[in-house]
């Protein structure tokens, strides 16, 4: 049985069962490689590869009026849940490749805490290729969204320098895949290596508690430009979006007439255009690097709109990499909006549209104003396997509680958060 102990708790049992899931899942796939690998005369049989990874994480902080946490689509984080947590990063994959000639197929499934608090796998990608000449691929299935610089491995810790991809800026996009059709091609200009890819699809995530959240038409392009050890990608998208959060507060909107119809327009998340622009650049010629990017999303509903920029570097000695990093993401539209006019409305009815214009903004309040100042060190102990430490000063700024979750009524914006965090990574 797994068992990892961090100070005064047990890792929940919802990790371990990730564990027992995955397991099932390690042991047929490899029943069914070694069935399938052809022995070394039968060339026309198709090769099949099972490999996987997974982090083992704790994260600390101080924060006693809101959650630290890689992502909103987590339940819970280091904080008001507890001022230690397994569950910011931890995680479990397995993903299993299978190529024959010009076809080639992958499944990916990670376990990973949802917004349910369980650890209930998911699949990450599952999608067939189709390599039509050696420049141009085909893919149609479920497929990593290319809007980021680590887009294919941000969920891959071991591939990293720091803990985790910034949440300022990589936080803008949680959803990390969808199910359409992409088409590759690489190309190149004397000693530059191009690859321009397009991507159309959709994608729905379960949020838990009978909630979901759908992207629709999403239609995009990538390019990525490697030149020794220069890398470089830009990469732009579009989508429609809709759920149903917060409809409850929408429908107390429209009942107070046209001024209240504007608001609940203006805000719900229903069929709202969502756009995204991104570029990151990577320099690393081996004993050090340096690393950019910067995101920004528009969408002219509750979700709001923001721009996102994080630098970082670090220095390769031996075994250990330290590091050093700067993120911040600014919101580029309003945080609060007056809401309700309360004048000339009975007091008891007041009182009811005040609640109103208070849920609003305390909704309003989660488009984050952040800046994120770390440092910490990578200790390579063995091939495959790395651990890291890593400490942030994290300062939520303009009202906003930045990428925090979890926040409690006394929670106050411009106050710095001290996060601790340790990771195991490993690829296998």
């Amino acid at each position: 049985m797994l068992s990892h102990y961090f100070p005064g708790t047990l890792l929940p049992a919802a990790f371990a069962t990730c564990v027992l899931a995955c397991t099932p899942l390690y042991a047929q796939a490899q029943t069914q490689a070694q069935a399938a690998d052809p022995a070394p005369d039968t060339a026309a049989g198709p090769t099949w590869k099972l490999s996987g990874f997974g982090t083992l994480g704790v994260v600390h902080s101080n924060n006693r009026e809101a959650d630290f946490s890689s992502s909103i689509l987590r339940a819970s984080g280091a904080g008001v849940s507890g001022s230690w947590s397994p569950d910011v990063d931890s995680r479990l994959a397995a993903q299993l490749d299978v190529s024959q000639g010009a076809w080639s197929g992958v499944l990916q499934v990670i376990s990973e805490q949802r917004l349910n608090g369980s650890y209930h796998p998911r699949v990450e990608w599952a999608n067939i290729k189709y390599q039509m000449t050696p420049d141009l691929a085909v893919r149609v299935g479920r497929i990593a969204l290319p809007v980021f610089l680590g887009a294919e491995s941000r969920k891959v810790g071991y591939t990293i320098p720091w803990v985790r991809t910034p949440v300022e800026v990589y936080g803008a996009l949680p959803i990390s895949s969808s199910d359409g059709v992409d088409a590759t091609w690489r190309w190149n200009a004397g000693a530059v290596r191009h690859a321009t890819q397009v991507f159309s699809g959709s994608t729905d995530q379960d949020l838990g508690f009978g909630l979901q959240i759908d992207a629709e038409n999403i239609l995009g392009l990538s390019h990525s430009i490697d030149y020794g050890p220069l890398t470089v990608r830009l990469s732009a998208a579009r989508a429609r979006l809709n759920t149903d959060i917060a409809a409850d507060l929408f429908a107390g909107l429209r009942m107070f007439g046209p001024q209240g119809q504007m608001l609940a327009e203006r805000y719900a998340i229903v069929n709202k255009r969502v756009s995204m622009i991104s570029a990151g650049a990577s320099y690393d010629p081996g004993a050090w690097f340096v690393t950019a990017e910067t995101g920004r999303t528009r969408t002219d509903s509750l979700l709001g709109g923001g721009t996102s920029v994080y630098v970082g570097a670090g220095w390769r000695q031996g075994a250990f990499t330290p590091y050093v990093g700067y993120a911040q993401i600014r919101a580029d539209v309003a945080t609060s909006d007056p809401g309700l006019s309360l004048q000339g409305l009975p007091p008891p009815v007041a009182a009811g549209a005040a609640q109103i214009n208070g849920a609003l903004n305390t909704l309003l309040a989660t488009i984050p104003i952040q800046t994120t100042w770390s440092t910490g060190v990578r200790w390579d102990v063995a091939t495959n396997v790395a651990l890291k430490l890593q400490f942030e000063s994290v300062r939520p700024r303009g009202g906003s509680r930045g990428t925090l979750i979890n926040s409690t009524p006394a929670f106050r914006s411009d106050r710095t958060t001290n996060v601790t965090s340790i990771a195991l990574d490993f690829v296998f």
